[in-house]
């Protein structure tokens, strides 16, 4: 296997614009990427869908915990609905039980009506108790890969753990490693950890440059901004990996 696909997490029209210039291999569209992503409006799905980079989309109705009840869920469905009629590759979802286990019955109903689509699990799964029952759980329910810092709040810091996630996957379904990968902490995982994609906003801070926005409650002191070179980097360091040889 030769070099390691990049996914770009984005929650604007500039983001998505910039992660598909840089190169981006796919996308994680969302909203509100400072509160881990929400789901995208229906406006942004219908233009990612006319992109030529496969998109995901974020399927997560509020910001908070993963425990969705039965209204909550069916707005979910409806968002599904929304990335399907978009055109989009598939959806990112994740459902918790209050011990922290996965909801297997809200995720099994999550996923059949997203049959047809891309799965990724989110990163709900870095709140599990039991790894190894939490991927069992995801390769029943069909998910293609799973987005993890491995359980710690930013990759980096859990590196030893993410090797034990690609050991129990063993090929089966992608170990994404996700949250602080940057082109300056890639050299931590790779090429040590045999995994095949990454994701990453490959963002830059920028301050808001209007005062006024900030103190009327309109716009963060700063903000992070998908970074087309940025992501044209992160790109160009993963095509040079090599594993196996």
């Amino acid at each position: 296997m030769s070099g390691v696909l990049l996914e770009v997490c984005v929650d604007d029209a500039e983001g998505l614009a910039a992660a598909v210039e840089g190169g981006a291999d796919r996308i994680e569209l969302c909203s509100a990427l400072a509160v881990g992503g929400l789901t995208p409006s229906a406006g942004l799905m219908a233009l990612a869908g006319l992109t030529p980079v496969p998109a995901y989309a974020m399927i997560r109705p509020r910001p908070g915990d993963f425990i969705f009840g039965r209204i909550e869920l069916d707005l979910m469905r409806r968002d599904i609905d929304a990335a399907r009629t978009a055109g989009l590759g598939g959806v990112v979802l994740g459902a918790s039980l209050p011990d922290g286990r996965l909801d297997a019955r809200a995720l099994a109903e999550l996923t059949g009506h997203a049959a047809g689509l891309g799965l990724t699990l989110h990163r709900t799964f870095d709140l599990v108790p039991d790894f190894a029952e939490a991927i069992s759980i995801a390769m029943e329910l069909g998910f293609e890969r799973i987005l993890t810092s491995g359980g710690a709040r930013t990759a980096p810091e859990a590196v030893d753990t993410l090797a034990r996630l690609v050991e129990l996957a063993a090929g089966r379904l992608s170990v994404m490693p996700g949250s602080g990968v940057t082109i300056d902490t890639l050299g931590l995982f790779l090429p040590r950890l045999a995994v095949m994609e990454v994701h990453s906003s490959c963002s830059i801070r920028e301050p808001t440059k209007d005062r006024r926005m900030v103190e009327m409650g309109f716009a963060p002191p700063e903000r992070r901004r998908t970074d087309a070179a940025t992501v044209r980097a992160m790109k160009a360091r993963l095509d040079k990996v090599r594993f196996g040889q």
